[in-house]
């Protein structure tokens, strides 16, 4: 029999503090759709899903024919199905971490360090700097999505300091100022909002982070892709370790108005479903598939990389040339497709269809 290159993911959920909680979350109504066995806890925040091969979140595989447990574990014995370029580049890794987010309140002001820096931290403080990769991110709203993002145009700043002695909290973004005192009572960083263009983006919008550039996520749900890594240099709304010397020697501080932050995709050419999100980064592209529900069936185009997909809305069955019998894909079902492997998705009913698919187009 041949060897088996596309199956289902059991993926990890990070039940970090700042998480929408309960049935709120996306991340536990995905968890919950894709596995009947699951139930929603109401008083748990599902912060993050996690769909890669992190040694903190490495997906569990599901397909009783495939010996290894992990994706890891038969990413390492099966490095053919990354894709000749994806294995050598990148050393037989899977280059990217692929993420739903359910944010309640707001994560860290933060950067990433580039990979030169990065090497350099790691070596010399491997306790707060894990490993020696950089941390490029994209950010796709799947809801409404409020986040801070690059350092705003100097005029904005200016006004902004002029009309803080004033009295009209419309003004100067009073309402979510008081929310994050509230959140992060004393912490300096509330104050960010001033400096840091503040974006809404709405459902398919993007932003891409590249290393150096302060964010913060405040609310909302998305997808996230990144390079894997867990290097991160913080600037405030957190009760975790601050480098300051490090953080104003590396950040970026052109500034730029808040529409240069988004990051718009590309349509395809070839198939009219199909958008692009490719940042200028080698590590990960995501693609985001748009299927009317009068379509009965749809194929997945096959790609010289490892890649990982999401059903975000709708129900499939998968069908690929090897496979023996159709697998059928809920909503929140996570599938993994090795490199060059064609993949039939059959409508199970005529809804819509929302599929993100992180990969690296090298």
């Amino acid at each position: 029999m041949a060897a088996l290159k596309v199956f289902p993911l059991a993926c990890v959920v990070q039940q970090y503090a700042w998480g929408k909680v309960g049935s709120n979350s996306m991340v536990a109504r995905l968890l919950a759709s894709s596995n009947p066995l699951v139930t929603i806890s109401e008083d748990t925040p599902y912060a993050e899903l996690w769909m890669g091969t992190h040694p903190r979140g490495d997906a569990k595989i599901i397909d009783r024919r495939v010996s290894q447990k992990t994706l890891g574990q038969w990413i390492t014995e099966n490095q053919d199905c990354l894709g000749s370029k994806v294995k050598d580049t990148f050393k037989g890794q899977l280059p990217f971490l692929f993420k739903v987010l359910s944010v309640e309140t707001a994560l860290s002001i933060q950067a990433h360090p580039n990979k030169e820096l990065a090497e350099k931290l790691h070596l010399q403080s491997p306790e707060h700097y894990p490993d020696a990769n950089h941390k490029p991110e994209m950010t796709i709203a799947l809801t409404s999505f409020q986040g801070l993002c690059g350092f705003r145009p100097i005029e904005e700043i200016v006004t902004f300091l002029n009309m803080a002695a004033g009295n009209n909290m419309e003004d100067i973004c009073g309402e979510l100022l008081l929310e994050l005192h509230q959140q992060y009572p004393g912490d300096i960083g509330c104050f960010a909002i001033y400096f840091l263009n503040l974006l809404t983006l709405q459902p398919g919008e993007a932003m891409f982070l590249e290393a150096n550039v302060p964010h913060a996520y405040l609310k909302g749900d998305c997808v996230e892709c990144m390079a894997c890594s867990d290097n991160t240099v913080r600037a405030g709304l957190t009760p975790k370790f601050i480098d300051v010397p490090t953080l104003c020697e590396m950040l970026n501080y052109t500034p730029s108005p808040s529409k240069d932050r988004l990051f718009p995709p590309t349509r395809s050419l070839e198939d009219p479903y199909l958008s692009i999100y490719d940042p200028p980064v080698p590590d990960f592209t995501v693609l985001k598939m748009e299927v009317p529900g009068s379509v009965t069936e749809y194929k997945v185009s096959p790609l010289d990389s490892a890649s990982i997909l999401l059903l975000v809305q709708g129900t499939v069955t998968v069908r690929t040339l090897t496979s023996q019998a159709p697998l059928p894909l809920q909503c929140g079902g996570v599938l993994f497709i090795g490199a060059n492997e064609n993949v039939w998705l059959k409508l199970s009913v005529p809804k819509d269809l929302l599929i993100f698919r992180a990969c690296c187009l090298l």
